[in-house]
Formats: structure tokens, C-alpha cells, sequence
């Protein structure tokens, strides 16, 4: 065995590196569909209320500031001149309007707007008080709303609020657009939260499930909603009835195993007393020894309790195994691992992950020309993870058959000849590494040969 000459590992397949999938989750499309209708209904309230409340609105004052020019141009047509400037003094201090001489030296800035609104409003006031009627929003430097006028010949500016002709288009509007579309997005993000609530709930029950956990994965059966509540309850049927499955699976194959063991015993004991041909004997031992591997086989397999985990030294593992497989004549491994690795398992069981997969190897995975199986174990860390590969360099298995190979009771005769096994093993072997926490996967190799891969927590 060398252990000395680096192996480069090839990339594991796509199953171990857990590579995200993209795209939106539910819940982030059930935000973006709700979030789109509420804002869309904010435009839609918006041009409403422009075209049935806003725009009425505005030409009305325009129609009623109008009307003031009007009664105010009137009052100081009819006025002395002391009479006229009580009228100036109380329009400014009791109606905030404020009556001005127009000077030829007055220097205005045309009332404009960027929409059709403010359009309207000028044409009114225009139509309302004769063409010659100027609307300013500057009059010399000082803002507002100005309309300028004649009283016989002389004219005057009117000073007023330009809030008169309608709603305020300033800062406000901008204020309670923000908040309105902040509250709508988080009212989103609350409706889809509580509508992917349960499915949440689901899919994680579903994955304790699949590890095995069938207590962990039971739902509220009360909920409000019927049709969540329904298939709650349907769920822990199905959770109930396939741990009652798998709890007489493994009875049965225990039981089995257990039944097997004292007949075993007995042909064995009788095999040695009663054959006296020694080479029948010693093939009858071979099968009977067989069988009694392939029944811890399936005593294995029936395991149900979860591994232990704590640090363990990769190095010291594999070596261990590498060392019960040293004196094989038909078998030849090559180790490449960093010092100092450690994951996180259980030492007795990736103790016999690593053992089946060598002895997969020596009885499946030997070269045509030599008869010895060549067996390449490297392993290499990648964030939080270690990535472990055991790679032989026989036939390899047909592609179609590879998704397979980890079926319990599958063996790949056609592929992989001198199938003796019960086809357990690698079935043993992915089951094991899920109990650590890991992800097993099976690929061929560029250059020939099954490899082996092991994805493990670092510790």
C-alpha cells in the first residue's frame, strides 16, 4: 500500500456539493405577486381620486377665486378712496388676500404647472376674468399665487395661497405616498408569511420524515383553516402508518437475522463433525460464513437508532481499514489525505462505511488485465465541509445503473460480476452517512472505475 503519492480528487457529483437552486421562493412570490397588487391599487386610487375628487376640486376653488377677483375688483370699483383702503386692509388681515397696485416696472414670472391640471385652473381663470388676466406664481422675487386685473384702467395685483386651487402637490403628497407603499409592502410581507406559514411547517415535517424521525415530524391537527387542517391531519396518517412500516420492517429483518442464526450455528457444528472430505467442507464453511455476513447485512440495515457524533480523526480511520485490507494479495490502496483531518461522526461507523466500501471495491471494482483491485482514498476539506473519495479503477457500472446501485437489495451483476452479496452494502453505506449528517453519491470515473463519494461536517 502507498500512502505517500497525492491523488488529485475529482469533483463530487452535484448531490454533494448542495449547490442552491435559483429562483424565488414561495414566499418571495407570493410578496412580489401581493406587493405588486396593493401598489398597483395605490395608482389606481390615485388617478380616481384625481379624476373624481382632485381635479373638481381644483376648478372650483379656481372657479371661487375667480369670483373673489371679481367681487373684490367690484368693491374697489364702487369704493372712495378711503373706503377703499378699509376693503384692501380687512381682505388681507380677515381673508389673507392681498391687493396690490400693478407697477409697468413689476417683474413676474407666468403661472405654470407640469400637468393638465394647472393648465385647467389658468384657462379658467382666464375664461372667468377676460383674456388680459395674468396669473404669476413670482412678482418681483416674492412666491405665491398672483392674478393681475384692471379697475378702469388701472391695475392691480391679487396676492393669495395657491393651496386655494386644489390639493397641495408639495412634500405632503410625496410623505403619505412613501408611508402608504411602505405599510402596503409590509402588510405583503405579513399576508405572505402567515399564507407560507404551514407550508413551511409541511415541508420541514416532510424532511424530518425522510431522515427517519416520524415524531418530530406530526402537525397541528387544530389549526383554523379547514383545508390547512385537513391536510395536516391527512399527513400524520401517512407519518403514522409509515412508521408503523418501517418499525415491522425492522422487526422482520431482525427477527429474521435472529432465526437464522441458530440453524447456522448447527450446520456449521455439523458441517465440521459430519464432512470428511475436506475441500466439500471447507466450501460449505465459506457459504455458511456467507450467510452469516450477509445476515449481519441485513441486521445493519435494520438499524434504527441515530449515530453518535463527535470529532473524529479521519487519518486514524482510514488507516485502521486500509491496515484490515493490508494483507490482501488481489487488492492495492492508495491513500492521499492531509494530516490532522477530522470530521464529524460516529468513529464505529465510518469505520464501517469506509470498510464496505473497500471490500465493494476488492470483490467489483479489479482491472481486467491484473485481477487486483486498485483502490485511490482521498479526501480534501472545502469550507465546512470534508470531501472524501474512494475511487477503484475496475469496469465501472452503466450509467442508467447508477441511481441503483444504493437501492437495498440491488445488485449490478451485468455491470460489476461476482455478485455474492445480498445487495446491501452500498445500501448500508448511504444510510449510514445520512445518520452523520453527510450526503453519499456514486459516479463513474473519467478514466475508468467507480468512485465513491462522502460529503462529512468538519469538526
Amino acid at each position: 500500500m502507498d500512502a505517500t503519492n497525492p491523488i488529485p480528487l475529482e469533483t463530487a457529483p452535484a448531490p454533494l456539493e448542495m449547490r442552491p437552486r435559483r429562483g424565488f421562493s414561495l414566499f418571495w412570490r407570493t410578496f412580489f405577486f401581493l406587493a405588486l397588487l396593493l401598489l398597483g391599487s395605490i395608482v389606481a386610487w390615485l388617478q380616481t381620486f384625481r379624476a373624481l375628487e382632485s381635479e373638481p376640486r381644483a376648478i372650483q376653488s379656481a372657479q371661487q377665486l375667480a369670483s373673489m377677483v371679481n367681487l373684490s375688483r367690484a368693491a374697489l370699483r364702487y369704493s372712495d378712496s378711503i373706503a377703499r383702503v378699509s376693503l384692501i386692509k380687512t381682505l388681507a388681515d380677515e381673508e389673507r388676500v392681498r391687493i396690490t397696485p400693478r407697477e409697468p416696472k413689476d417683474k413676474y414670472e407666468l403661472f405654470e404647472s407640469d400637468d393638465e391640471l394647472g393648465e385647467r385652473i389658468t384657462q379658467e381663470l382666464q375664461a372667468r376674468l377676460g383674456n388680459n388676466t395674468v396669473v404669476a406664481s413670482t412678482v418681483n422675487g416674492q412666491k405665491g399665487l398672483w392674478v393681475g386685473f384692471a379697475i378702469d384702467g388701472d391695475a392691480y395685483w391679487l396676492l393669495t395661497d395657491p393651496s386655494k386651487i386644489g390639493p397641495s402637490r408639495g412634500s405632503t403628497w410625496v410623505i403619505w405616498l412613501v408611508t402608504a407603499a411602505i405599510l402596503s409592502l409590509a402588510g405583503a410581507a405579513f399576508i405572505a408569511r402567515l399564507i407560507n406559514r404551514p407550508l413551511k411547517q409541511l415541508s420541514f415535517a416532510a424532511s424530518r420524515m425522510r431522515d427517519g424521525d416520524f415524531d418530530a415530524s406530526l402537525l397541528d391537527e387544530k389549526v383554523a383553516t379547514s383545508e390547512i387542517r385537513e391536510v395536516n391531519i391527512g399527513f400524520n396518517r401517512m407519518a403514522e402508518q409509515l412508521s408503523k412500516i418501517e418499525q415491522d420492517r425492522v422487526i422482520m429483518l431482525a427477527g429474521i437475522s435472529h432465526d437464522l442464526r441458530t440453524p447456522l450455528a448447527r450446520l456449521r457444528l455439523e458441517t465440521e463433525m459430519s464432512v470428511a472430505d475436506k475441500d466439500a467442507r471447507d466450501h460449505m464453511a465459506a457459504d455458511i460464513t456467507q450467510l452469516d455476513a450477509i445476515i449481519d447485512k441485513f441486521l445493519d440495515y435494520a438499524r434504527p437508532e441515530p449515530a453518535r457524533l463527535e470529532s473524529v480523526s479521519l487519518n486514524a480511520v482510514i488507516d485502521a481499514a486500509v491496515y484490515a485490507v493490508g494483507d490482501y494479495e488481489d487488492m492495492r490502496v492508495t491513500v492521499s489525505v492531509p494530516e490532522n483531518m477530522s470530521v464529524l461522526a460516529d468513529e464505529v461507523e465510518l469505520s464501517r462505511v469506509i470498510s464496505n466500501l473497500l471490500e465493494n471495491a476488492r470483490r467489483y471494482g479489479k482491472t481486467a488485465e491484473t485481477g487486483v483491485a486498485v483502490v485511490d482514498i482521498a479526501a480534501k476539506a472545502r469550507d465546512q465541509w470534508v470531501l472524501l473519495r474512494v475511487r477503484d479503477h475496475g469496469m465501472g457500472v452503466a450509467p442508467e445503473t447508477l441511481p441503483k446501485l444504493t437501492r437495498p437489495f440491488f445488485r449490478g451483476d451485468a455491470a460489476r460480476t461476482a455478485a455474492t452479496g445480498a445487495g446491501l452494502g452500498l445500501a448500508i453505506v448511504e444510510k449510514t452517512v445520512q445518520r452523520m449528517g453527510g450526503v453519499f453519491g456514486l459516479t463513474n470515473t473519467g478514466s475508468g472505475g467507480l468512485a465513491a463519494h462522502i460529503k462529512l461536517r468538519r469538526s
